[in-house]
């Protein structure tokens, strides 16, 4: 029995590490070919294994994709220091700062115009995950939710020292925020020379005060 529980836990350890090397070797893909070129076969042939056996990691072609989405927003988070909730692998709100909350999140912005492929394939799962029963629906729902909590939070905490005006709630303005950038991402799509850090930053710039 011990052995069996052994052999069980090793193999279950391996499965766990071909999916995160898939999930990371993907985005490497994604990024260079984009989301169009980006086929099931050639993430297979990238971690060297065939179409069966690709999916066999993962239930549908939609499930990967999305697990995708969150493996980027996983080292997204880390690498501009939104800091990151290891449940969902998102942003967690405790403690946020508007302006460190600002400085990562216009870092991931701007890092979003190096990687075309991974904001096309965001902004067509976020259309097809509206669907219920869409794989993605949950992912993007939780994903709101905490990406709206970080901003609320850091904006609830300016908004109660007096140094933003409380006229609007800190959740609406979390929304105003999560839509302009959402949206900016496809108006990006369609004229590359936009700028979306810039957009979003002056919107940021609406929300502190001025300075003497």
């Amino acid at each position: 029995m011990s052995e069996s529980g052994t052999g069980r836990r090793g193999s279950y350890a391996k499965g766990v590490a071909k999916r995160e090397e898939i999930l990371t070797r993907a985005l490497d893909v994604i990024a260079r070919e984009g989301y169009r070129g980006a086929s099931v076969k050639e993430l297979a042939d990238a971690v060297g294994l065939s179409q069966a056996g690709l999916l066999h990691y993962f239930d549908s072609k939609e499930e990967l994709f999305t697990e995708i989405l969150r493996k980027r927003d996983e080292i997204d988070s880390i690498d501009h220091g939104l800091g990151v909730d290891l449940e969902r692998g998102l942003p967690r709100p405790e403690d946020a700062e508007l302006l460190d909350v600002r400085a990562g999140y216009l870092g991931v912005i701007s890092h979003n115009a190096d990687v075309p492929g991974l904001v096309n394939l965001f902004a067509r799962l976020s259309v097809d995950a509206a669907d219920p029963a869409h794989p993605a629906h949950q992912f993007f729902l939780h994903r709101g939710e905490n990406l709206r909590g970080l901003f609320a939070s850091a904006i609830a905490a300016q908004q109660a020292a007096g140094k933003l005006d409380d006229r609007i709630d800190p959740d609406t303005l979390a929304r105003i925020l999560q839509a302009v950038a959402d949206g900016m991402q496809v108006q990006w799509m369609l004229e590359p020379d936009v700028d979306m850090a810039a957009i979003v930053g002056a919107l940021f710039d609406l929300l502190t005060p001025e300075k003497p």
